[in-house]
């Protein structure tokens, strides 16, 4: 029961995530990063895994957020090169680290969400 109700709320967030990537210059790419795991975390409030479908999402995920880390203006330069200066300030991306930091965030929290529904699976 408790495993549905972290599904549905994490289904509910990341459909709320991608709903405010729609004005956004990359929403052709996050809309969908977010529907996908959207709709596996909604599947598996219903007790329906695929946990093969969450390892090839997953190794996307991390991927891709390891390439925002190493990225110029990235997460590694936000702690290094920017101090880790505030990323909540505002919802508009004024700084150049802030758009890859929170991104970076974002594709560990959706793969922190799908490892979960893996191992539950497993």
């Amino acid at each position: 029961m408790g495993l549905s109700i972290l599904n549905g709320f994490f289904c509910i967030a990341f459909v709320l995530f991608a709903y405010v990537n729609l004005n956004d210059k990359d929403s052709w790419l996050w809309i969908p990063i977010y529907m996908v795991a959207a709709i596996l975390c909604g599947l598996a409030a219903f007790n329906k895994f695929y946990p093969i479908v969450y390892l090839i999402a997953i190794a996307f995920y991390l991927i891709y957020a390891i390439t925002l880390f190493f990225a110029t203006d990235g997460v590694r330069d936000w702690i290094v090169k920017y101090n880790k200066q505030s990323i909540v300030e505002s919802m508009q991306a004024t700084k150049p680290y802030i758009e890859k930091t929170r991104e970076f965030f974002g594709l560990l929290i959706i793969s922190g969400a799908l490892a979960i529904n893996y191992f539950v699976a497993k």
